[in-house]
């Protein structure tokens, strides 16, 4: 017996939501509910992937089950599609799994044709609506049945509206639309193509178009960034079309139960009179405010409001509804859980457990770890001098400068250039995706809060202006116009997604204010997570903001940062440039004095907290001069007949650059390979920090100094590190009276200290894993080359899942760490375990950080609470598999 594939709104529900997706689910479960939803059925996802393995044919067997789920519809509605005199119309959606608003096809008022469109004339007594609704009807099966570009039938619109001289769509009448039509039907035909008057034929077809777009070019861009798997497929929901365009008690509009954008109790959205739900998404039309609804139609409003309530209860979270109200009556066509920004998704999280609908586990897995980058960037200093050019709509909060840019195209090219850009738009689509990814921000002249760009630029947490009508865009010659202010593409624009207001030039920004509803959600996360979060901080400043973020303690201090100050450089020089052990201690007693003022901050800071302190690891020839640079500079002087004493020394320097360069400096001189060679450097660090911890500790600072060898691969290398860093210990312990507790550790960064772990845990009190560095040197990847030349292919081919810098690879790099863990505690049960790589401050990797055991992660001081979130939710996870 073969597998039903197709799920009727009224005997599905949520359980079913592998199969109807998310929309349908919803669909059937409100149907469930007794709510006006129009009725309709699913084809299922599996019905999808059935497409694909068919060689992305529809089979017989399906287009029998579409039939007869379409009497059924027909049986319920009291309406036959095709029917001459009373016809059915039916909206042909897409609904994945995960909501992926914008990224799929959708065909409305599917069934019309030259006979049904007299018919729906003459059942309405509405000439205008009915071939209004025929030209939506071609426009968008042209689009995205046919493939025809949908700019081409908008320019036959405006210029018919030109020719009858009116600017809107709604003044048209039904002669101009049939001249609309007609001109619809010529293009068609010149593409070579046919579009089908028959119902059933147009229903195939458009369920095949629907299918077809779960990978087109903008839903895989979204799929990949959402980290959504490709292999789901998407439903195809077939519903009864009702009208928000058949008159002035007609409209369709989009809500949310809560403010997505701030996160505040009441409703929220927009509606439009006389129009259909594509007017408000696709911004072509400025629509009101939900709350003018209450004034235009108050029972409409009334139901609505307490439909909204309890569907927000029914799904215990903010809810995201479309709605049209035909000829005064109203009907739910959909809800999902909405997108929010992160300061909303914390404040509703937090606010739905004090009003006692969800509770506290529940709160913390509603947060995306990630989206919290949001809360912890800058926003516009309110005290800055601005030329405040417009206002706008505040689509999405946040602030952010950038070039103007016009095209999405441009606006990938110009950043993967390395600027940073804006996105101006009269109204974003779907196609533009990849050039809203690309900017810092986007502003568009037409829409509203609930259009296109504003929902995707809130679910990527970047700043959106919408509805800026004063903008006008010369694409042609590539400038716009601002309330008489000309700006050029490539001119620099500012914006406030908070307020909407636009600003000429570059906008000084500040840092953010952690609000209560934050702190709340951070505080329950404390109360369930294992894993402790510290900071990598290689300053004080650092180390004060990550603390003031909840870190406990420092996991990484790269002492070699300290270096790179203005005033520095010159010793570093001198110091790597020296030909004796005199000549090097001479500047290395200038640059203690400034390393132990650095460490005193950094202890001071984390007051009572651990501090693990890397000793010098980079390359060497990173603190020289540029080789090209010197070898120019050296044959000018030649030329021009220089000194030749300064000769000499130029030519010395060169000589020693080129002594230091190396192929591959990961491999070569670095980490305590330095140290081995250059005992007198790391003898000077290790002053400097117990020197540091000693005075501190006398000012009444409790310090805990935890000194870290970097690139150990073999137990000899550590052990000898660890005998010359207890010899400076004595002699600064002795010099000033002071005991300084401290523990010496070691990086592991090369797959052959993860192998000889047991051996290393000897002489280690703490493994912390660099994951950069190991990763490296586990795939045989140089970072920068590879993220430059090869590595987006290899995730774009899917060669690689992820980029293994930014997402941990388990199966490898986990395994080498796995096995360093279990290895070293073998020999020490209690040896300290951690990570410090940029990996510490991303959810899936702090989850296999918890899974494996480790006692900490260590994460820039801006991904502390990122990782504090991540670490409960992982502590969550744990429990819940285990129940």
């Amino acid at each position: 017996m073969s597998q039903t594939l197709i799920i009727p709104f009224h005997k599905g529900s949520m359980d079913q939501k592998h199969l109807m997706g998310g929309k349908g689910a919803n669909l059937a479960e409100m149907t469930q509910a007794g709510l006006p939803v129009p009725p309709g059925f699913t084809i299922t996802t599996a019905a999808c992937l059935e497409y694909y393995q068919s060689g992305r044919v529809l089979t017989e067997e399906r287009k029998k089950e579409i039939r007869n789920a379409l009497k059924e519809l027909e049986r319920r509605s009291g309406k036959t599609l095709g029917d001459p005199d009373d016809p059915l119309l039916v909206s042909v959606r897409s609904g994945a799994v995960t909501s992926m608003p914008g990224m799929m096809d959708t065909v409305l008022n599917l069934g019309l044709n030259d006979q049904t469109v007299l018919g729906l004339e003459k059942l309405t007594n509405n000439a205008r609506f009915a071939y209004d609704c025929y030209r939506r009807f071609i426009q968008m099966f042209g689009d995205v049945v046919l493939g025809i570009p949908s700019y081409r039938f908008e320019r036959v619109i405006e210029e018919v509206k030109e020719e009858c001289g009116v600017s809107e769509d709604t003044e048209l009448s039904h002669e101009d639309w049939k001249i609309v039509i007609e001109t619809f039907k010529e293009i068609i035909r010149e593409e070579k193509k046919i579009f089908p008057q028959e119902p059933a034929e147009q229903l195939y077809q458009a369920i095949i178009a629907v299918f077809d777009s779960w990978n087109n070019q903008r839903a895989r861009i979204y799929r990949k960034i959402h980290h959504i798997s490709d292999d789901l497929g998407t439903a195809v929901n077939v519903q009864m079309m009702v009208f928000g365009n058949m008159g002035s008690d007609s409209g369709t509009g989009v809500a949310f139960t809560r403010n997505p954008s701030t996160g505040e109790k009441s409703l929220y959205g927009e509606f439009l009179i006389n129009a259909q739900g594509e007017d408000v998404v696709a911004g072509i039309r400025t629509p009101e405010p939900i709350s003018a609804l209450s004034e235009r139609m108050p029972h409409i409003y009334k139901e609505f409001f307490e439909i909204s309530n309890r569907l927000e209860v029914h799904y215990g979270d903010m809810q995201d509804i479309e709605f049209t109200v035909e000829r005064g009556k109203l009907y739910i066509l959909q809800t999902r859980n909405g997108k929010r920004t992160a300061h909303a998704a914390v404040k509703i999280a937090t606010d739905l457990v004090n009003e006692g609908m969800i509770d506290k586990r529940t709160a913390l897995n509603r947060v995306d770890p990630e989206q919290l980058d949001q809360i912890l960037h800058r926003r516009m200093d309110p005290d800055a001098d601005v030329t405040v050019l417009t206002k706008g709509l505040p689509a999405s909060p946040g602030a952010a400068s950038g070039k103007a840019v016009f095209d999405a195209d441009t606006a990938e090219r110009w950043s993967q250039e390395g600027e940073k850009v804006l996105l101006i738009r009269s109204e974003t689509t779907p196609d533009d995706i990849h050039g809203i990814i690309s900017s810092e921000g986007i502003l568009t002249s037409r829409g509203g809060m609930t259009s296109h760009a504003a929902v995707v630029a809130r679910g990527m947490g970047k700043p959106c202006i919408c509805g800026c009508e004063e903008v006008k865009i010369d694409l042609n010659n590539r400038k716009m116009l601002i309330n008489g202010t000309t700006i050029h593409e490539g001119d620099t624009l500012s914006i406030d997604g908070g307020t909407g207001k636009v600003f000429q030039g570059s906008v000084s920004l500040i840092d953010p204010e952690l609000s209560e509803e934050f702190q709340q959600l951070l505080k329950w996360a404390d109360e369930v997570r294992r894993l402790k979060i510290r900071t990598n901080a290689d300053n004080p400043q650092d180390a004060v903001k990550a603390r003031q973020f909840g870190a406990e303690g420092v996991g990484l201090c790269r002492t070699e940062h300290m270096f790179m100050e203005t005033d520095r450089i010159p010793l570093v020089r001198e110091m790597i440039l020296a030909e004796t052990a005199e000549e090097r201690q001479k500047t290395l007693d200038q640059l203690l004095p400034l390393q132990k003022e650095d460490f005193k901050g950094i202890f001071k800071a984390m007051d009572g907290l651990p501090v693990t302190i890397r000793l010098l690891d980079p390359p060497l020839h990173e603190f020289l001069p540029n080789q090209e640079e010197i070898l120019t500079e050296l044959v000018r002087m030649q030329m021009e007949g220089a000194d030749p004493v300064q000769l000499k020394e130029k030519e010395d320097l060169l000589r020693k650059i080129r002594s230091l360069q190396e192929f591959n400096p990961m491999l070569g001189h670095r980490g305590c390979r330095l140290g081995l060679i250059y005992p007198e450097i790391y003898r000077m660090q290790v002053e400097a920090l117990l020197t540091a911890a000693s005075e501190v500790v006398q000012e009444g600072v409790r310090v805990k100094p935890e000194i870290m060898i970097p690139l150990v691969g073999h137990v000899n290398e550590l052990n000898i590190m660890r005998t010359l860093v207890a010899e400076v210990a004595e002699e600064v312990e002795s010099r000033t009276n002071q005991q300084i507790t401290y523990t010496v550790g070691t990086m592991i960064e090369v797959p052959r200290a993860a192998l000889t772990a047991s051996q290393i845990a000897e002489e280690a009190d703490f493994f912390s894993f660099g994951t950069n560095d190991l990763t490296q040197t586990t795939f045989g990847y140089s970072r920068d080359d590879a993220e430059g030349k090869f590595l987006h292919q290899y995730i774009e081919q899917k060669i690689l899942p992820d980029n293994p810098f930014i997402c941990l690879d388990q199966e490898g790099v986990g395994r080498l760490i796995s096995l360093g863990v279990t290895e070293g505690r073998k020999v020490k049960p209690d040896l300290k375990t951690g990570i410090c790589g940029e990996h510490g401050g991303e959810r899936k990797s702090i989850f296999f950080c918890h899974q494996v055991g480790l006692d900490y992660v260590s994460c820039s001081p801006f991904r502390v609470p990122l990782a504090r979130l991540a670490a409960a939710q992982a502590a969550l996870a744990e429990s819940e598999s285990t129940v």
